[in-house]
């Protein structure tokens, strides 16, 4: 549940602010104290910066605190236009960190300047305070402080309340909650459970391919990663959403591995730590869904869950093994801990044959893309270049940035198998992440894709304007993107 959101548009003053306990005071760009608009607890502000030797426009990538005169704690950020999406949601998160560390139960946001620089700041504000007010869920004895509850907003008020804001971080909020749930708890079964509610509560179509099913249909791929589990409890889930006067229809597709082991190539136990967070991709997925169906973004999405866990046992797939996908390719396995492609390639067959105008994926897919950029971007693939510039785009109004890695068909060479239409990896692992994207292209039916490999789905210390370490990247970038596809 997010906070509740009471909209002031009068400028906060000193004898309003002296109410709150917890204040955010976002200022516009400006060189010193007297160049600022008018605003409470100037002199506090300023006997703060004196007193730790910073300059005014730090504040603009180092937020300030200090405790007000009655008790109350006070944060200053500066908002600099020239900075990108992500700086600035970076400086607003690290000042609301400085009021929500003490689980105030409500705060106060102030924005000051021209109307236009103070709706900026109240969307990055009340955006940062949405996600970061919300707890996550922990099993811990000791409670750690309640969720943030109210946000009151002076300066500046949005006739809708901020709906496309909120709906955003209600989705990030939701796939950052499935993704820190414990394997014991968020299992292919009770995720197929969550989400008949959510369908039920969003009134979204909804279908399962329940994996009786997907044997006969022949579905290989899929089935030979999930055939490992002791419980026939995986599934392929299509949840549909269709608004009135859509235009275009974009299939979402994401990995759902809830446990990943590797199989019988075991992970050593350094590597397997944190594989429940494997399923990041479907939780994406379903964020995005979720954001675009509560603001009524105009366009038909269709979201497919590969949900499975890629288990050790005497059934699970094995290397050399050679299956037959669901659109006919057959795959040699050369390694079993490949297993987000195999259920992908699936997945993508079933969402290609509706006709999508674009199809995205997203997946928690390799290495070797968090070797090439670390865990501060994601890497995009996309099938021309009209789609790549716009994947780029939607990362620069996201605040969620992404790299744009090449897609070259000789690639391919590396997968040539002789005994099988292709291999499903190489041994080597050279430049994995590409040759991911090559092998999940066959299985795109030839329309548009963008394929998202989520080397950022977590950052130690939070990324953005997300505070956690997990982020829930690729939230936001997808929304703008489904508005760029939407406008054309």
């Amino acid at each position: 549940m997010l906070a509740k959101l009471e909209q002031i548009p009068d400028l906060l003053d000193a004898t309003t602010a002296r109410r709150a306990t917890h204040l955010l005071l976002v200022l516009p760009k400006a060189k010193s104290l007297a160049a600022l608009p008018r605003s409470p607890f100037l002199d506090v502000l300023g006997a703060a910066l004196k007193r730790r030797r910073k300059k005014l426009d730090e504040l603009a990538k180092s937020p300030l605190a200090a405790d007000l005169p009655r008790g109350a704690l006070a944060a200053w950020v500066m908002l600099d236009p020239a900075q990108s999406s992500f700086e600035r949601q970076t400086a607003m998160r690290k000042g609301l960190q400085l009021l929500l560390s003490e689980k105030p139960e409500e705060i106060a946001i102030g924005v000051f300047g021209d109307p236009a620089t103070r709706r900026a700041a109240a969307e990055l504000a009340v955006y940062a305070a949405w996600l970061n007010g919300a707890t996550l869920p922990v099993r811990k004895k000791k409670s750690e402080g309640s969720p943030l509850k109210k946000i009151r907003l002076y300066g500046d008020r949005a006739t809708d309340g901020f709906a496309v804001l909120r709906a955003q971080a209600a989705g990030n909020t939701l796939c950052r909650e499935l993704t820190v749930l414990p394997p014991n708890e968020l299992t292919p079964g009770t995720y197929r459970e969550r989400l008949r509610k959510l369908a039920k509560a969003y009134r979204w179509e909804r279908e399962e391919y329940e994996l009786r099913r997907l044997r006969k249909m022949g579905a290989g791929a899929f089935v030979a990663v999930a055939q490992g589990s002791s419980e026939e409890d995986a599934a392929i889930v299509r949840l549909r959403y269709r608004p009135r006067k859509a235009k275009k229809t974009v299939a979402l597709v994401g990995k759902g591995i809830c446990f990943d082991t590797g199989g019988h190539n075991l992970k050593t136990a350094r590597y397997m730590h944190g594989m429940h967070e494997d399923m990041n991709g479907s939780a994406v997925a379903l964020g995005i869904l979720l954001a675009a169906s509560e603001s009524g973004l105009p366009i038909n999405l269709e979201c497919w869950l590969a949900l499975a866990q890629n288990h050790l046992s005497p059934k699970a797939y094995k290397q050399n093994e050679v299956v037959t996908a669901l659109n006919g390719t057959t795959i040699e396995v050369v390694h079993t801990d490949a297993e987000g492609r195999m259920v992908l390639s699936d997945a993508l067959t079933l969402a290609a044959r509706g006709k999508p105008d674009v199809i995205v994926d997203f997946a928690t897919l390799t290495g070797s893309m968090h070797t090439a950029l670390g865990d501060r971007y994601s890497g995009v693939f996309a099938t021309n270049g009209d789609l790549a510039k716009q994947a780029l785009a939607a990362g620069a109004d996201s605040g969620e940035r992404v790299c744009v890695f090449p897609l070259d068909e000789d690639y391919d060479a590396a997968l040539e198998s002789n005994i099988a239409d292709v291999k499903q990896c190489t041994m080597e692992g050279e430049a994995d992440h590409i040759l991911a994207a090559r092998f999940l292209k066959r299985f795109t039916g030839d329309r548009p894709w963008i394929h998202m490999d989520l080397s950022s789905s977590s950052c130690k210390g939070g990324l953005g304007a997300v505070a956690t370490d997990v982020t829930g990247f690729g939230v936001g970038w997808g929304v703008s993107l489904l508005k760029l596809l939407a406008q054309d």
